[in-house]
């Protein structure tokens, strides 16, 4: 289904004005119950998020995340906390950048492709830094 210029617009917005999985994994104690916690950025431009993982079974469960930046980078965000819930790691680093292209549309997304990938960059780096833990572990074991 293709959307129109102003239904894309009004769901770009909706997504920076009423993000999903905003906020963090947490438990009573207030402290972060995440199997990975990174942080991701432009400098450049201001664009920041903190992404929240948890992962079972190689699959992500939750999803959370904080940020502050454009409308771009943080309605992306959201967007692709929906997308990768529910898949595995292994399908999420062969993802490319066309998984945020074929939601925004590709001028958003060629215009301002930093914003755009942010999510789903921050998502990838995330898995790395966890499967580096997890080889420290190993190796140490």
């Amino acid at each position: 289904m293709t959307k129109d210029k102003q239904e894309l617009m009004d769901f770009i917005l909706d997504h920076y004005e009423n993000p999903r999985n905003s906020g963090f994994l947490s438990d009573e104690k207030e402290t972060h119950s995440c199997d990975i916690l990174q942080n991701g950025g432009n400098p450049g431009c201001g664009d920041i998020v903190t992404i929240c993982l948890k992962i079972e079974d190689d699959i992500i469960t939750d999803f959370k995340f904080e940020g502050e930046g454009c409308i771009v980078s943080q309605a992306g965000t959201s967007i692709i906390s929906e997308v990768v819930l529910g898949k595995s790691t292994k399908e999420i680093m062969n993802m490319g950048p066309e998984i945020i292209t074929d939601i925004i549309g590709e001028e958003l997304a060629l215009s301002r492709p930093k914003c755009s990938t942010l999510g789903i960059s921050t998502v990838k780096l995330a898995i790395k830094e966890l499967e580096k833990i997890e080889t420290k572990k190993q190796a140490s074991s």
